[in-house]
């Protein structure tokens, strides 16, 4: 089976590089698509990877791993959807937009969705296999105990918080925090990590940067994987973000700022206060570990770290039972909307 690991933003790296090394494994062909913009940031520089679509149509792809929203669809090859994220609230989390033929989901709670809409259009299949980045859950849990270990040492620390909010103006809880991790910081127990998306706004980053080199027990993290600091943490701090999710199912307490989510099962303020008490108190009593078990059966039951090895089989069963398409068929204007992002061939 020949494989594009198809990549327009950052993030799409470490969610794929489990894939990766599954078909490394059944020593499957795979081709990396990486934006142009992106070539600098790619971290696998040994690896096959071209940023011409016209290279990526010479390779006669039998499937095409997507973890963003648009893929062209005159490419050969099953068009696979695994996702960027677990934030279902999160607004075009459940759009069809008719460029994937398979939809590998990450739980029943998405699997329960995208079914319904498998039904209403009639166009695509749905698997339920779970997400490949948290495959590092079920394989390496703790991979950077002893680096956690030492960078409590050397802080004099007892505790890491971690604080990853997201990037959108909207939903963002940056601007509104400075003066509370100010405040947090003042207990030198705790060691905060401070891991910023990569669209967030220069100039919050700048004001965090200042924050941190005026104080002893804040760091600005900049490794583009958060997987490493979310198994390090012990607590997160958030906002409307899909990461929250990847921390509670790492059963271990969240606090919000203002979450759209629908079905908040953690600790959330609909105030930009008290950030200093709320961290004491969920470190302490933990009073939400009973909510966040119902959010780990719902949106990422499986810890065997297998989710990868599952998507490739899932998109070698798809192929054998019908075939391998040469596109994918698209309303006019969702072609010209792929002939603008990747151009026309």
């Amino acid at each position: 089976m020949k494989t594009v690991l198809f990549c327009q933003n950052p993030y799409a790296f470490g969610i794929l590089e489990p894939i990766m090394m599954v078909l490394k494994e059944k020593k499957f062909e795979y081709l990396w698509f990486v934006k142009g913009s992106l070539k600098e940031k790619f971290p696998f520089k040994n690896e096959p990877f071209t940023s011409v679509v016209k290279e990526v149509m010479a390779f006669n792809s039998d499937a095409i791993f997507v973890p963003g929203n648009e893929v062209p669809y005159y490419l050969r090859g099953v068009k696979v959807q695994v996702f960027h994220g677990l934030a279902g609230e999160k607004k075009g989390h459940f759009r069809i937009r008719h460029y994937f033929d398979l939809y590998l989901t990450q739980g029943p709670y998405f699997t329960k969705k995208f079914i319904e809409l498998k039904n209403k259009f009639q166009n695509f299949d749905v698997v339920e296999t779970g997400w490949p980045k948290l495959d590092i859950y079920g394989k390496e849990l703790h991979k950077y105990d002893v680096v956690k270990r030492k960078l409590l040492e050397e802080h004099n620390a007892k505790k890491i918080v971690l604080y990853a909010p997201t990037f959108s103006p909207s939903l963002t809880s940056a601007q509104f925090l400075i003066d509370e991790f100010n405040d947090l910081a003042k207990n030198k127990e705790y060691l905060i990590l401070i891991k910023f998306h990569d669209l967030m706004a220069t100039d919050l980053i700048n004001i965090y940067n200042k924050l941190a080199k005026d104080t002893t027990n804040i760091i600005i993290e900049e490794e583009r994987n958060i997987i490493k600091f979310l198994l390090m943490a012990d607590i997160m701090i958030s906002d409307t973000s899909s990461v929250v999710y990847e921390f509670l199912l790492l059963d271990k307490p969240v606090i919000t700022y203002k979450c759209s989510s629908r079905a908040i099962q953690w600790d959330n303020s609909n105030e930009y206060e008290n950030l200093a008490e709320k961290v004491k108190s969920n470190l302490q009593e933990d009073k939400f570990r009973e909510e966040r078990m119902n959010i780990v059966q719902e949106y990422h039951p499986y810890n065997d770290g297998k989710s990868a090895l599952r998507m490739v089989e899932a998109v070698s069963t798809y192929i054998s039972k019908n075939g391998v398409p040469s596109k994918r068929k698209l309303s006019f204007l969702r072609r010209l909307k792929i002939h603008k992002i990747f151009g026309k061939l």
